[in-house]
């Protein structure tokens, strides 16, 4: 026999050889069938040649809600923004829709209106409302997002290079893959408007010329800076000249983060987990101050005096099962306390005007308190609307602008006795 010899290197390569050979002859494949969300892909130069104004549409699917010198800006879900003529509450007037695919969130300075669409941040000059005219667009502000998806089933087939997620549809896929192992299920985790994590009303702040957002709100503007929570990060953009938006650091948060909320000199974040305070003493460097902690549940929050009130509710994307409202104390910004907690049904967002609390309690309408007593707010309703869904308010001077699943509502409650409903926008399902 004659006899071969293998240099110590040689040996490696035949039982690597080997022992793959015999991998590659374990291994069997089958072919699977599920059902799952499919990515409906817009090209990315479609994409951004893609905000217009347009006739007044009815709305269908409201978001946000956004006020400023007179003019009401209401988000249509992932679709855009309809501009309404507010100067006589009684009698609002629909005077353009505003088309900014993936568009969920608003803030206004001066002319310019300031809106997210899906992953960019785009600038719009307003002053004239019939012709919007886009002057400024970040690419990539917010990378990732995707519109919402029904999460009972799997993302199949997601590829961000393909252009912008702008819809799913439901599909049966077949694929094929290793026996025993899982389907290519691809999980992601939702915040409370639509936006994947992939891993990791304005008062006393900024210029006269802001508007006023609502408690749901996660664009903010002062001064010469917007800030934008998005996923666990709070986003800093600079917008002194006109165009021109420069992107400024981004501070990377612990938890995941929801709403923003501006009072006195000081960025309240309302997170799945607890109440984030950040000072804003160098607005281009906001510096953490605090953070009141509570379960996980989603957290919108309002601030008056010495008061911070704050919602949380149980939903889904929350992993939370309590529904009540917060008071804590931020007397000391450092050291906020929470006072008192009263039982609510489902409550999201909430606005509060010289002691007047309100809140939209989901499904079961708005209730009004009178809230100078925070340890007694509860033996001190003013008002209940139970038939309506109520989502977010702005409370103005005497006008409470209301938005849910059924529409716009307007109050006159400058007579706390009598709080009146003066008119309404309902929604008109497609």
């Amino acid at each position: 026999m004659k006899k071969i010899n293998l240099s110590l290197p040689g040996m490696l390569i035949l039982l690597f050889t080997a022992a793959l050979f015999t991998s590659c002859q374990d291994k069997t494949f089958e072919e699977i069938t599920y059902t799952a969300n499919v990515p409906v892909y817009m090209g990315f130069s479609e994409f951004r040649n893609s905000v217009k104004s347009a006739e007044p549409q009815q709305l269908e699917n409201t978001g946000k809600i956004y006020f400023k010198d007179n003019y009401l800006y209401i988000n249509e879900l992932n679709k855009g923004i309809h501009v309404i003529d507010n100067s006589n509450p009684a009698s609002p007037v629909q005077v353009t829709f505003l088309n900014i695919p993936g568009n969920l969130d608003i803030a206004i300075r001066g002319n310019i209106l300031y809106a997210d669409s899906f992953i960019d941040l785009v600038a719009i000059d307003i002053s004239d409302p019939l012709n919007p005219v886009e002057i400024d667009r970040v690419e990539d502000a917010f990378p990732n997002v995707l519109p919402m998806f029904d999460y009972s089933f799997p993302v199949y087939g997601l590829d961000f290079g393909k252009g912008v997620v702008v819809a799913w549809e439901t599909k049966v896929v077949t694929e094929l893959v290793e026996k025993g192992n899982y389907y290519n299920k691809e999980t992601l985790r939702f915040d409370g408007m639509g936006v994947a994590n992939l891993g990791s009303s304005e008062v006393s702040i900024g210029r006269p010329s802001t508007g006023v957002a609502g408690s749901m709100a996660r664009f903010t503007i002062s001064d010469d800076y917007m800030y934008a929570v998005h996923n666990n990060a709070l986003k800093l953009f600079s917008i002194a000249s006109t165009p021109g938006i420069t992107t400024g650091p981004e501070i990377m948060l612990d938890r995941q983060v929801e709403t923003i909320f501006p009072y006195g000199n000081h960025l309240f974040l309302g997170t799945t987990t607890g109440m984030l305070i950040y000072s804003l003493a160098n607005p281009a460097s906001p510096a953490f101050v605090s953070v009141f902690e509570h379960i996980s549940s989603c957290d919108p929050v309002v601030i008056e005096g010495n008061y911070a009130y704050v919602t949380l509710r149980s939903g889904n994307q929350c992993n939370g099962f309590t529904n009540q409202l917060d008071v804590v104390d931020v007397s000391s910004l450092a050291h906020p306390i929470k006072v008192k907690s009263y039982p609510m049904f489902n409550p999201h967002g909430l606005g509060i005007d010289n002691n007047i609390l309100f809140i939209c309690d989901g499904d079961a309408g708005l209730k009004v308190y009178n809230a100078s007593d925070p340890m007694n707010i509860h033996m001190n309703q003013i008002a209940y609307f139970q038939d309506i869904k109520t989502y977010d308010v702005i409370p103005v001077d005497g006008l409470l602008m209301l938005i849910g699943a059924d529409g716009l509502y307007q109050y006159d409650y400058s007579d706390l006795n009598n709080l009146t409903l003066i008119s309404q926008i309902p929604v008109v399902r497609p």
